[in-house]
């Protein structure tokens, strides 16, 4: 029996808002939702960089376009592509998610978000061990996204990837309206305690 869900797909394919869609569904039902996303942040219609947001709201930077300065103040500098990554607000934001969701009630069930596993957030070895610390849980199921398998492999995406407590469900332009009604499904079943 599954777990948890995930969903990949290529960027841009509308995973982020399926997931949120799915949120909406979910808390109308009496379904208790935690955990974050990630936004586009834009400026002048082009992309700087990436937001962390909490279902709850709270908002942190996870990266911004390199400045061209090439300085990163004696700091290690994370980057992916264009983007460094804000490792120390990331953390900041998304850990105390996963602290705060050891302390649930007993016996009530909820789905954590993670939108995404993917470059940026696997620079923080923290995130990563919380992660499957929230996999291996009882606690809840976990709502997440994961990237298309594309140049080097992730090891946290294919240790995702390969679990038998995970579907995955691959999002494209031509089933993402449709896609809502079986990830609920999937997530309902997930949720039934085990006996």
């Amino acid at each position: 029996m599954f777990k948890h869900v995930f969903l990949t797909g290529p960027p841009g394919v509308g995973k982020t808002t399926l997931v949120r869609n799915a949120c909406e569904a979910l808390a109308s039902s009496g379904v208790g939702v935690e955990g974050f996303y990630t936004e586009e942040v834009r400026e002048g219609g082009r992309r700087v960089g990436f937001d962390v947001v909490t279902l709850t709201g709270d908002r942190g930077h996870l990266s911004r376009v390199r400045d061209g300065a090439g300085g990163s103040q004696g700091r290690r500098e994370y980057a992916v592509g264009q983007y460094v990554v804000d490792l120390p607000s990331f953390e900041s934001l998304a850990l105390p998610l996963f602290r705060n969701l050891g302390s649930a009630e007993r016996g009530s069930r909820k789905v954590f978000v993670i939108d995404e596993i993917g470059k940026m957030e696997l620079f923080s070895q923290s995130f990563i061990r919380a992660v499957r610390q929230t996999l291996d849980s009882s606690s809840c199921a976990v709502l997440g996204t994961i990237p298309t398998p594309k140049g080097k492999p992730l090891g946290l995406v294919e240790e995702v990837r390969s679990r038998t407590d995970v579907k995955v469900f691959t999002v494209s332009r031509e089933n993402r309206n449709a896609i809502l009604q079986d990830i609920l499904t999937t997530l309902g079943e997930c949720l039934k305690p085990s006996t």
